[in-house]
């Protein structure tokens, strides 16, 4: 797959990942460095704001995933070179940094900390694990389904697809949001990673209690919920939460899944809270 990103490609400053791969971010603030990963058809436009916000505590790292904005692709794709994206941007502030995902792009930040990156403190936004079989999650088929839809070159149908099957977004407010040329437009530029997403889920969607083992991580940990959301995404965190070894659950009230560009600023409060009690105990002699 090629990029689909063509913003201001020169100008962006860009770590190569493991592959090859060009990986575009933006830096913001000062202070510890904080990588935020972005959600299913999503780029760094959409935490623009909260990335704005937390860069008042933080040297944030706002970037492309692959294959998307200003960020190259690779000719196939794997988990695990999402992973490298990740490290290859913690290398470049350091070594070490705080790690922010929504959505399934908290899943994968939670599989970089599994896989033993720097990071200090995770913060994960409503991880999308479908933990018990209550029609809760995307429906049976549906992977299938996407990728039938991208190889007819079917884009905005996948899109539609995604929001309606996998985020149980109403009909009615899809056709509504395409009504807005711009927006759908940025959007459908983006289906093609939306299988990255769903191999970033894997078996994680199938209504079974998570595999303890898989996905324990020896990080400090908030799992974010809000109170708006499906009872769902509570379970799942709450499941999550309970599994690792050193993991809190909170419900922040009135948000719900689109809480990061929807309401950054009832977020990044919470956000910082969390992250800055680690730099204090960080500077507390043991």
């Amino acid at each position: 797959m090629t990029s689909t990103g063509k913003r201001k490609a020169a100008a962006d400053p860009a770590v190569v990942s493991r592959d090859g791969t060009r990986i575009a971010f933006e830096c913001l603030g000062e202070g510890s460095p904080l990588v935020l990963v972005s959600s299913a058809l999503a780029d760094r436009r959409d935490a623009r704001k909260l990335a704005g916000l937390l860069a008042r505590r933080f040297t944030v790292v706002n970037y492309d995933r692959r294959g998307r904005g200003a960020s190259g692709d690779a000719a196939s794709y794997a988990v695990e070179r999402e992973v490298e994206d990740i490290a290859a941007l913690i290398e470049h502030v350091g070594g070490s940094a705080s790690v922010f995902g929504s959505s399934s792009g908290a899943v994968l930040a939670l599989r970089a900390a599994v896989a033993g990156l720097g990071i200090d403190r995770l913060a994960l936004y409503e991880p999308p694990f479908v933990v018990a079989p209550d029609g809760f999650g995307p429906p049976a088929g549906f992977p299938a389904r996407i990728d039938a839809l991208l190889s007819e070159g079917r884009r905005s149908d996948a899109v539609r697809e995604f929001m309606t099957g996998a985020q149980g977004m109403p009909g009615f407010m899809v056709r509504m949001m395409r009504l807005m040329p711009r927006e759908w437009a940025n959007l459908t530029a983006m289906a093609h990673t939306l299988p990255y997403d769903i191999a970033v889920m894997g078996d994680t969607q199938r209504g079974a209690p998570l595999d303890a083992d898989a996905w324990s991580a020896g990080v400090r940990t908030l799992v974010l919920t809000g109170g708006g959301s499906p009872a769902g995404f509570h379970r799942a965190a709450e499941s999550l939460a309970g599994m690792l070894p050193s993991a809190e659950h909170r419900t922040l009230p009135g948000l719900n899944h689109g809480a990061v560009m929807m309401a950054p600023k009832r977020l990044a409060p919470a956000l910082t809270e969390f992250l800055a009690e680690g730099e204090d105990s960080a500077r507390t002699p043991g």
